[in-house]
């Protein structure tokens, strides 16, 4: 059966967690998962315990990390050679997965951190069987047209807002 293609959007709570939550199926179901991250580091709580299950690998850049915006020139160019490295690590890895989950590659995208034409390529022509979950905010036309799935999150309210930092095992 030929694999899909998720995009978990918006600017809502619950786009990685919907990916992670996936993974954890796909692994309970004795697939191959390569679970990456762009802009973050591997230190949340989700990957303690990815890490744990059957055929889930995960898979992170040695960069710089933080928001882009309060990246200086240097940081954005070596987050870009990082993050293009990791983007064709995990595309690679995928050759023998089920499962790839890119969480905040339409940000990756979206700041020229990752080409975009390097993804939407490698999304027509991927493996066969393969399903990618795709996931950040405000995604192009040109990805939301490969996807498959498209499920929004949409913030209604956010203790962010109220000045309530994130929460480890919460938010990250």
């Amino acid at each position: 059966m030929a694999g899909l293609i998720h995009l978990y959007c918006g600017d809502g709570k619950g786009k990685t967690s919907a990916a992670v939550g996936l993974a954890v199926r796909a692994s309970g179901a004795g697939k191959r998962v390569i679970f990456t991250q762009f802009f973050k580091d591997g230190s949340s709580s989700e990957i303690e315990s990815l890490k744990r299950l059957p055929g889930i690998r995960t898979i992170h850049a040695n960069t710089v990390k933080g928001f882009y915006h309060a990246m200086t020139p240097e940081q954005r160019e070596q987050a870009r050679e990082d993050y293009t490295a990791l983007f064709r690590q995990a595309a690679d890895a995928a050759r023998d997965a089920d499962l790839l989950i890119l969480d905040e590659i339409v940000s990756a995208c979206n700041r020229g951190v990752v080409p975009e034409t390097l993804v939407t390529d490698f999304l027509r022509c991927k493996p066969q069987q393969l399903e990618v979950v795709l996931t950040g905010r405000d995604p192009s036309p040109a990805l939301t047209e490969l996807a498959d799935y498209i499920t929004e999150m949409r913030k209604l309210r956010h203790p962010f807002d109220r000045g309530i930092p994130a929460r480890k095992g919460i938010e990250f």
